[in-house]
């Protein structure tokens, strides 16, 4: 019995001319609609801006159909109506790289999880639920990694007191640092 094996894609260092608008028109033909928006940004760059329902299933479409195999970075941004989870997912073979904004509501800011698909969310998602207080459901270890765990403040959010985290850590320094 014998199995046909797709040849794997040459990773040449270089990369490959076009491949932004490949990506693109594969995830406009996935998703559609499910798509807000769309774009090339620059050489090597798509933008994609998508509900956080939407989440899971267009990075497992990204993973194991497009072949982005690397998640290199996971942050939020407060835009004080709503928050945002932004991935940044790269494929080594084309040099191409999707950034992945996820919508996220103010009044409710939890998405799912990534760490099933990349082991990389793990440590990345934490310091987003750290500092931005953003819940990623489905998390097997979503606990503070910055800040102490009596910490009950999310300092990236504007609508944190600056005020307040100074007067915090400087009463904790005068205990001995507990």
């Amino acid at each position: 019995m014998s199995t046909a094996v797709a040849p794997a894609p040459q990773i040449t260092g270089r990369p490959v001319p076009g491949a932004e608008k490949d990506v693109l028109s594969q995830l406009s033909a996935a998703f559609g609609s499910k798509l807000k928006t769309a774009k090339v940004v620059r050489e090597r760059l798509v933008e994609i801006v998508i509900d956080r329902s939407d989440l899971v299933p267009v990075c497992t479409f990204l993973k194991n159909s497009l072949g982005f195999e690397h998640l290199s970075c996971v942050t939020a941004v407060d835009w004080k109506d709503h928050f945002e989870s932004i991935y940044h997912i790269e494929n080594y073979a084309t040099g191409c790289m999707v950034q992945v904004n996820a919508q996220i509501p103010y009044d409710d800011p939890k998405i799912a999880t990534l760490t099933g698909l990349w082991h990389a969310a793990d440590f990345l998602e934490r310091e987003m639920w750290d500092l931005m207080g953003v819940e990623y459901t489905g998390h097997p270890n979503l606990t503070r990694i910055l800040l102490p765990e009596d910490f009950r403040f999310h300092p990236l959010r504007k609508d944190f007191a600056q005020e307040v985290d100074r007067q915090y850590i400087t009463r904790r320094k005068l205990r001995g640092g507990k």
